[in-house]
């Protein structure tokens, strides 16, 4: 269920992305400008063309033609993990999580400091808060995770 994502799903990776922004990080930015403007299936799409960095880390959940998650790792980082909102607690995060500690030795990500059940769930799967912080973009306050090694 989970394969290399092809320049063909990029609609539909955006979609999940921007679908995911709008739900969980909206609420604590309200910067309408930005969400409902600037953020756009379009141009995120854009991003997932043949040959990108994009495409080429990012991997897919795929349940039979339906494109419910998706990751996409850079060296060992977890960049993006997102499962679209009406297949959350069904374990396929928890699965595209497994395959990129396995696959690609994951072992850190950033979070949206904000984001609770995010962290939460990094946690049940391992991970545990560093105490590093940093901005993106000027405005958005992400925390460290890094994957506690398995004894």
């Amino acid at each position: 269920m989970i394969r290399p994502a092809k320049a063909g799903d990029a609609s539909r990776i955006a979609e999940m992305i921007i679908t995911n922004y709008r739900v969980n990080f909206y609420p604590f930015f309200r910067n309408d400008e930005f969400y409902f403007s600037e953020l756009n299936v379009v141009d995120m799409a854009a991003e997932y063309t043949e040959g990108s960095e994009e495409l080429t880390n990012t991997y897919v959940y795929d349940d039979g033609g339906v494109i419910k998650g998706i990751i996409r790792v850079n060296g060992t980082e977890v960049v993006k993990l997102y499962v679209e909102p009406q297949f959350q607690n069904s374990g396929i995060g928890a699965e595209l999580l497994g395959f990129a500690v396995e696959k690609f030795g994951a072992d850190n990500l950033w979070a949206l400091e904000y984001n609770e059940r995010g962290i939460a769930f990094y946690r049940r799967h391992g991970f545990e808060l560093t105490g590093e912080k940093m901005m993106e973009d000027e405005w958005v306050p992400l925390v460290k995770l890094v994957r506690i090694k398995q004894k």
